[in-house]
């Protein structure tokens, strides 16, 4: 077989949800304002925000229990503004899981499979297994769900998703309510459940962590319109804006402003700051430089990075596989932080220089 030519026209994944111009009003108030987006197929998408910034709504949405107020939003191409839930490809996981407590776990698997009105027996086959599919054991089916603990509980409904076979699945929150190391398990596991099914993922949080961790793209809400889209090295390493830094991780800001020399001059720390202003912001006059603690790196000399100033060590935070130092530089803090691994014994009021190079800062407008 021959090479493709340079004519050979590339496959892209095509959208398999179009929102265009999407906006949702309850009376005077804009809950999703003039919202364009494509979900591609197949990918884990996830919508995270403040609460209040709308991706509930716009989920709701996705899901059919809300219809816009203006806009479209199209499934391969097919309008679905007014198509009603039980009619679209589409399955929502809730927060509250909204499982059915009186029945067994086999049961709640298969009530989507009852209602099409599958055989029994084929039924329990699809049950058992999508229970090995969560990994849950297979004497489960028999158990009432409410003998399940909250990590089961979730895998149930996980399970049920699964058993409509939705082109969509549609994720509100599920992992708020459960603890740090179950949340850290089940994330991994959704991800794999992703990869393994191929199925297309839409996930709303507000947890920086879930979003990181499950994505192929993000996408930032804010005051009900979307802010950034992109996968989540995009949006941590090069953030729209302050907010959306400062939404992703810990951050150090200065405020800068040019002086009569050229030169940018922080306003906090009173010294020149070097930077590469973007080409969007040639000509302004003040900026804000945003560097995270783990960019900050303690400097032997002036020479070392492209910014360094002078501190005192004021206090040390233990992060597990990490150690973050709080650095007072005059009447401000900066943090600066580092792999367990470096070796540097630092007393408290020790006096030290710390630096960052251009390349690792972001830049946005004041």
């Amino acid at each position: 077989m021959g090479s493709p030519t340079a004519n050979s026209a590339v496959k892209r994944p095509l959208p398999v949800l179009q929102l265009v111009d999407v906006q949702k009003k309850f009376g005077d108030f804009t809950a999703v304002a003039d919202i364009s987006l494509n979900v591609m197929e197949g990918e884990f998408l996830t919508i995270v925000g403040p609460s209040g910034s709308g991706k509930t709504t716009m989920l709701r949405m996705l899901a059919g229990m809300e219809a816009p107020s203006s806009g479209n939003i199209t499934l391969r191409g097919e309008a679905i503004n007014s198509l009603p839930a039980q009619r679209r490809p589409t399955c929502l996981v809730f927060q509250s899981l909204a499982l059915f407590p009186h029945k067994t776990v086999g049961e709640n698997i298969e009530f989507p499979l009852k209602v099409k009105k599958i055989p029994r027996a084929e039924r329990k086959a699809r049950a058992l297994e999508l229970l090995r599919m969560l990994r849950l054991p297979e004497n489960y089916y028999g158990k009432n769900v409410m003998q399940c603990s909250g990590g089961e509980r979730q895998r149930v409904a996980l399970a049920r998703a699964f058993a409509y076979d939705p082109e969509v699945l549609l994720f509100d929150e599920p992992l708020s309510a459960l603890d740090y190391k179950l949340k850290k398990v089940l994330e991994k596991e959704l991800k794999d459940l992703h990869r393994e099914t191929g199925k297309t993922f839409i996930y709303i949080t507000h947890s920086l962590e879930e979003a990181m961790v499950m994505s192929d793209r993000i996408a930032v809400m804010r005051a009900g319109r979307i802010i950034q889209v992109g996968s989540p090295e995009e949006i941590y390493a090069k953030p729209a804006n302050e907010f959306v830094a400062e939404f992703f991780g810990e951050v150090n800001k200065f405020p800068v402003t040019l002086n009569a020399d050229q030169d940018w001059l922080s306003t906090d720390l009173g010294c020149p700051i070097h930077l590469d202003l973007p080409a969007e912001l040639q000509g302004t006059q003040s900026a804000t430089v945003v560097v995270r603690p783990e960019y900050m790196q303690f400097a032997h000399s002036p020479d070392d990075f492209d910014n360094v100033i002078r501190g005192v060590v004021f206090n040390e935070y233990s992060l597990g596989s990490r150690v973050q130092y709080q650095i007072r530089c005059g009447d401000n803090s900066v943090l600066l932080e580092n792999p367990r691994t470096f070796n540097r014994e630092l007393a408290r009021n020790a006096q030290v220089l710390i630096g960052w190079n251009s390349a690792d800062a972001i830049i946005t407008g004041a």
